[in-house]
This record gives structure tokens, C-alpha cells and sequence, in this order.
């Protein structure tokens, strides 16, 4: 386990920043928590909107089961206590765009306890660059609505399709001591997220935003007074938050100020955080149970069908990566990184591992190594994402198997990828057409190696007197006059003989 070392040097000596977050995930169901209405992000304005959510009088709240199902795998996926005797609470306060004039929350029995988060603070490095981050809670809540201002100075307006839509807030203990543990730390939840599916994790959609608690002290001392910085809606941004909040707080204090407990705002344009409002506490909002619903009562079969369903988590799959498939530990890490990325990875070891005749692990090297460089290297030329790529699984495993029976080298692999990117055509089928079978004809490579020899008789002495790097400028001639389809593995065979001859 290895703690970052982050500190800011002020005028009167080093300032240690302490850092937690409050995620609101929202939870992937296509009903509300208490209601029937629908939650499709991009919908027209108050389209998806019930008599619950609106708060009609006499509509009661019925709890979603399937948003209280992905509070617990979520819990589960962190290692978390699942409690199951939990309750609701209304958080009275209001806003313009919070229809019932409270929020139903869970303050006091939420559904899931103290959980942990390992991160990874060096992907190049990352066995040896791990940190836990525990997580204080998980508790199920409702959403409000999203006023909307148009440039006439009286005129504002009210969009309720997200009142009522079901969030997890995840929060975590104060155990971040950097920009890069926090960033690190929302980059891994938000994988966990989307492996289990209990959010899409889509922070500019906003279904997954933070609030940044940041406090700055003396290495060692008591913590100091935290600010929350609201809704922050990128990995970068929380990045960004924490150094500028952190410094801010520093100035403060080293010219004789106090930090005041307060909610403030983060302006990305500016890359500064502004003052919103005094922090209230929790006697502020008047929190009691709340009277319209019965506590949650969860059985063991409930539980159990929770715990069945979960997928093989990224921390899991990683190990496996590493020691059942012998994949390196940043290739293990960089492929369980993204679920999709993971998703893509698997349908291409399924399809290889079904075509090739060689064993798991050399499939799944050949595979990662393919994946890695030369899919996401094009992709990112084309500006597309995985799911967009033009070559999917069962196309790149053809590929790959062309190059392991010894039909078509990498080198001209890489050619046939380019046409398959440009035209859609499959790998056997541009290879048979423009005749880029690979050569093991040791006769053919023989006259050419004979031929790049006798044309280069000077470099062959200096090769002969120790200059031993002109191998490869053999090789390479070889392969050249081949036109890239002699076999690598009997020219290196060929151009040794010819050399020691």
C-alpha cells in the first residue's frame, strides 16, 4: 500500500489537504423511486412527470424495488454492510424546484454502511501504488427538479422530469490527500458503477456529480474547518477543485483569516470556486422519519438474488488478468479500467481462443497488445469510441489468428487493418484478394538473402569485424525485397546462416 505525498508549501511551512467526496449516482431503473413515471434522459420538459412527483395532495410514495436491488449490489460491489432494517427521512428545506417542500432521504438508517475503494495512484506501476479509501455510507434519495432562466431578468422555469428520480449518495471518509487520489478514487467508483449496472455513470448527462469537501491543516494536526464545493460534474474538474480550494484556504489562514463552513460553486472558465452559501447542519433541515413509508425490511433471498447477480468486479478480473492469462499488470489494469473496454476484451479472447489452436495465455497477450495499440490508436485517429469502432471482436480475433497460423506477418497486418478500417471488408478476405500470404518458402528467402548479401558486401565485413547491430538492417533488407511476405522467423534463420557462411 502506498500513500501520495501532496503538500503546499506556504509562506509559514507545509499544508497537508484532507479531501472527501459525496457522489450522487443516479440509480439505473426506468421508473422513479417512488413513482411510476419514466427517467429517459433528454426528454421534452415535464414529460415524465407523476401526481407523486409533482406533489398532488393525497399521493402517496410506493419505494421502487428495483432502485432499492442496485443500492444493495452497489453496497455489495464495495464490500460494504448491507443493513437490513433501514429507514426514510424527510429533509425539509425549500426550493423552488422541490415540489413536496422536503426531500426524502435517508439521514439517520441508510441502506448500506461502511464500504471500501482500492485505487490506483500509478497505472504504470500499479501493484505497487494502491490505497484503500473507505466509504462511510450509501443511502437511497430523491432528486429534484432543474430550473431553467431565460435572459429576461424575471422569468424563470421549472423542469420536473427529475423530481423524484432515485440517487445513491455515496460519501466517503475524509481519506483523499491529493488531486490524484480524488480523482483516482471517482474514476474507480465510477467503474464499479457501470460493472454492476447500477448507473450509467454519464457525468455530463449529470447522473453521476460531486460535491468536494476540502479542508487544509498542519501535517499531523487535528482536521481543519472543510468547505463543500457542489455538483462538480468531471474527474478534472474534482481534480481542479481540490488544488484551487486547497491553495484558496491555505492564503486564507497564512494571512491571519479563518475558513468560514460553507457551500460554494466551482466556475470551470475561471477555474476558481465561489462562496454560495453558509453550511447548514443536519438540525437545519428538521429531519424525522418520514410518516408515508415503513421502514425497509430486507430478507436473506433478497440478498442472496443481490450477491448472484453481480458480475466479475474490475479488482477480480485484474487479478485474473494477471495471474490466469499472464497479461502484464498495466495491460490488466488499463483493460479493466472501463467496463466496455473490459466487455470488448472478452468477446475477443472468447472468438480467438475459439480459432486459434494456441493456448489461453498467448491468445490473451496477442489480444491485449492488438487492443491496446493498434484498435485505440486508429480509433483515436478516427475520433470514434469502442462501441463506434469499425472492426468489432469477431473481425479483429480473424485478424489475429492470420498472424498466429503464419498466413500474414505483423507487419503486413497492419496493412490489412487499415483496409478493414476503410472498407469493412474482413481479414481473409483482403488477404486472399491482394495476395498477402506470408512466404515460408525457404528457397525464395534464401535467393533473396543471397542477393541483399552479395549487393551489401561492405556491411557483411563490418558485421564480420563486430558491428553486430547490421543484423537487422539485413533482416530488413530481406523482408524489403520480399515485399513484407517472407516468413520474419525463417529470414532471422536464413540471414544467421548466410552470415556465419
Amino acid at each position: 500500500m502506498t500513500e501520495s505525498t501532496y503538500r503546499i508549501q506556504g509562506a509559514t511551512g507545509e499544508w497537508e489537504v484532507v479531501i472527501g467526496l459525496e457522489v450522487h449516482a443516479q440509480v439505473t431503473s426506468n421508473a422513479k423511486l417512488f413513482s411510476g413515471a419514466a427517467t429517459a434522459f433528454g426528454a421534452e420538459p415535464n414529460t415524465q412527470v407523476s401526481l407523486v412527483d409533482a406533489a398532488m395532495p393525497g399521493m402517496l410514495p410506493v419505494p421502487n424495488r428495483e432502485c432499492i436491488r442496485q443500492a444493495v449490489r452497489t453496497g455489495m460491489a464495495i464490500d460494504a454492510q448491507i443493513n437490513k432494517w433501514s429507514r426514510f427521512d424527510r429533509k425539509n428545506y425549500f426550493y423552488a424546484d422541490l415540489p413536496q417542500g422536503y426531500q426524502i432521504s435517508q439521514l439517520y438508517h441508510p441502506i448500506v454502511g461502511e464500504g471500501q475503494i482500492e485505487i490506483v495512484l500509478d497505472e504504470k506501476n500499479p501493484e505497487a501504488s494502491t490505497k484503500v479509501i473507505g466509504v462511510e455510507r450509501i443511502h437511497v434519495e430523491q432528486d429534484a427538479g432543474k430550473l431553467m432562466h431565460d435572459q429576461h431578468p424575471t422569468s424563470s422555469y421549472v423542469d420536473l422530469n427529475r423530481s423524484g428520480v432515485a440517487l445513491m449518495e455515496i460519501v466517503s471518509k475524509p481519506d483523499m490527500r491529493s488531486p490524484a487520489e480524488a480523482g483516482a478514487y471517482l474514476s474507480k467508483l465510477r467503474t464499479i458503477l457501470r460493472y454492476v449496472g447500477s448507473c450509467d455513470g454519464n457525468m455530463d448527462q449529470g447522473s453521476m456529480r460531486a460535491d468536494v469537501n476540502v479542508s487544509v491543516r498542519r501535517p499531523g494536526e487535528a482536521f481543519g474547518t472543510r468547505t463543500e464545493t457542489k455538483n462538480v460534474n468531471s474527474v478534472r474538474f474534482v481534480m481542479a477543485v481540490v488544488e484551487h480550494e486547497a491553495n484558496r484556504q491555505v492564503d486564507v489562514l497564512e494571512a491571519g483569516g479563518k475558513i468560514v463552513q460553507e457551500t460554494r460553486l466551482y466556475d470551470p472558465d475561471r477555474n476558481e470556486t465561489r462562496s454560495m452559501r453558509s453550511k447548514e447542519d443536519a438540525h437545519d433541515y428538521r429531519y424525522f422519519p418520514d410518516p408515508d413509508l415503513l421502514p425497509l425490511e430486507l430478507d436473506d433471498a433478497f440478498l442472496e438474488e443481490c450477491r448472484q447477480s453481480l458480475p466479475e468486479l474490475p479488482d477480480a478480473k485484474r487479478a485474473r488478468y494477471v495471474n490466469d492469462l499472464g497479461l502484464s499488470a498495466y495491460n490488466a489494469t488499463t483493460l479493466t479500467a472501463d467496463a466496455d473496454t473490459a466487455r470488448w476484451f472478452e468477446a475477443l479472447l472468447a472468438q480467438g481462443a475459439r480459432i486459434q489452436k494456441k493456448s489461453e495465455g498467448e491468445v490473451a497477450k496477442a489480444s491485449a497488445n492488438w487492443l491496446l495499440s493498434e484498435l485505440y490508436g486508429a480509433l483515436n485517429r478516427l475520433g470514434k469510441s469502442l462501441d463506434e469502432s469499425p472492426v468489432g471482436p469477431e473481425e479483429g480475433a480473424e485478424l489475429l489468428a492470420l498472424v498466429a497460423d503464419g498466413t500474414i506477418s505483423g507487419t503486413i497486418a497492419k496493412q490489412v487493418f487499415e483496409i478493414m478500417l476503410e472498407t469493412g471488408a474482413r481479414a481473409p478476405a483482403i488477404v486472399e484478394e491482394k495476395g498477402l500470404k506470408q512466404t515460408s518458402d525457404t528457397g525464395a528467402i534464401e535467393a533473396a538473402v543471397a542477393k541483399v548479401l552479395a549487393d551489401n558486401a561492405d556491411k557483411v565485413a563490418q558485421y564480420k569485424g563486430g558491428k553486430e547491430a547490421l543484423f537487422g538492417f539485413f533482416v530488413g533488407q530481406t523482408m524489403k525485397a520480399m515485399q513484407g511476405k517472407a516468413n520474419p522467423q525463417v529470414v532471422n534463420e536464413l540471414v544467421k546462416k548466410g552470415l556465419a557462411g
